[in-house]
């Protein structure tokens, strides 16, 4: 029985006492294919008398890795078969790299089941891994605030230009998606509220409803959440591909400080723009709120107004506007954290923007509960 390739094949002789004889024929080079170890498995699946496989290499004229690959399958299916392999008909750099390749347990053991870990095991990596990440996050934030103090010393070095570029990022860029979820956000809140009030004739209070609702909790809620999954990412994912590309290690190398050259000018346009972006968000909310009361309710516009206004009051928009630049903090913190302790690797760039937007949102939605209870002990 033979098999060919372009320019290696293999002979496969009768069985004699057991023992079956492939001859390797030819130059077993990768770019001369390889045969297929079908050949010999059919073979020795179709004859349980063979306990025994010899090999002849007298007509092998040249081999490499190739050669090498067909063995160790080879010796694999043997192992499992519990059939015997003779290598001494091999040359001697074949056989030493097949023992070679073969001198490696530990190897084998990677494919054996792991031993499951007990609770204790897994409660104390838990725990350790929850330090380490707290002491990380304490670092960057120190860092960070060290680096706002030498910006008020007028010590801090970053390019005045990076800061515009981000700020029109952080601010003008974003007006477009924070109109179109803002003005959902008040459609949605006025509807609500109408469902409910309607039944007791007092569809006019879906003004208080919606101005308050969106200048106490929702313009700043969505616009944080809104900036998370934009430009925190966005942060992640420029410090991220900086990281990989080792630009950071190169200031580093420089004696410029990453902190104040790459997050400072992030942190400080996101905080300038986040207010500003709260207030257009409530804006954008009353008149989506606007829209359902005059419209649908068959309110006045004038009366909806006068509602509104007296509804809302200076206290709930300094409240809304303290919440936004708290959320900004965080935000511009998450992303820039999550890009500076990103990986080597292609995947750890989306794996750092991802894990900035979940880190924001998660710290978002913390603050905002913290500020629900500050708000009830203040009497705001």
């Amino acid at each position: 029985m033979t098999t060919m390739s372009a320019d290696c094949k293999i002979e496969v002789s009768y069985p004699v006492n057991g023992t079956l004889l492939i001859h390797f024929i030819g130059s077993w080079k990768i770019t001369g294919g390889q045969p297929s170890i079908d050949v010999v498995t059919t073979r020795l699946d179709s004859d349980s008398s063979i306990r025994h496989i010899a090999f002849d290499a007298e007509r092998l004229e040249a081999w490499d890795t190739t050669l090498l690959t067909f063995l160790t399958m080879l010796l694999t299916y043997c192992e499992n078969r519990q059939i015997d392999m003779d290598q001494t008909g091999l040359p001697a750099g074949v056989r030493r790299l097949v023992t070679l390749a073969l001198a490696v347990p530990e190897k084998r053991e990677e494919r054996s089941k792991t031993a499951p870990e007990n609770l204790f095991t897994k409660a104390g990596t838990k725990a350790i891994s929850f330090i380490k990440d707290s002491s990380e996050v304490l670092a960057f934030a120190g860092e960070t605030f060290v680096a706002f103090a030498k910006l008020l010393g007028g010590k801090a070095r970053f390019r005045r230009i990076d800061l515009v570029l981000f700020v029109q990022e952080c601010g003008a860029d974003a007006l477009p998606i924070v109109t179109l979820i803002s003005v959902l956000v008040g459609l949605i809140l006025a509807f609500v509220g109408a469902v409910q009030l309607r039944m007791f004739g007092a569809e006019i209070y879906v003004a208080d409803i919606v101005g308050i609702g969106m200048v106490r909790e929702m313009g700043a809620m969505m616009a944080a959440i809104i900036m998370a999954g934009r430009t925190g990412a966005a942060f992640a994912a420029q410090l991220g591909t900086m990281q990989v590309n080792e630009e950071i290690d190169a200031l580093t190398t420089f004696g410029i400080s990453p902190i104040e050259f790459l997050v400072l000018p992030r942190i400080l346009a996101l905080v300038l723009m986040m207010p500003l972006l709260c207030l257009y968000a409530d804006f954008m909310g009353i008149l989506g709120g606007v829209f359902v009361g005059v419209t649908m309710l068959d309110l006045p516009l004038v009366q909806y107004m006068h509602q509104t206004q007296a509804a809302l009051n200076l206290p709930s928009f300094a409240f809304g506007l303290v919440k936004s630049i708290m959320f900004g903090i965080l935000v511009a913190l998450s992303g820039c954290l999550r890009g500076m302790q990103c990986g080597r690797s292609a995947s750890a760039v989306g794996l750092a923007a991802t894990s900035a937007v979940v880190s924001a949102i998660v710290a978002i939605v913390v603050a905002d509960g913290l500020f629900a209870v500050l708000s009830d002990v203040l009497g705001i």
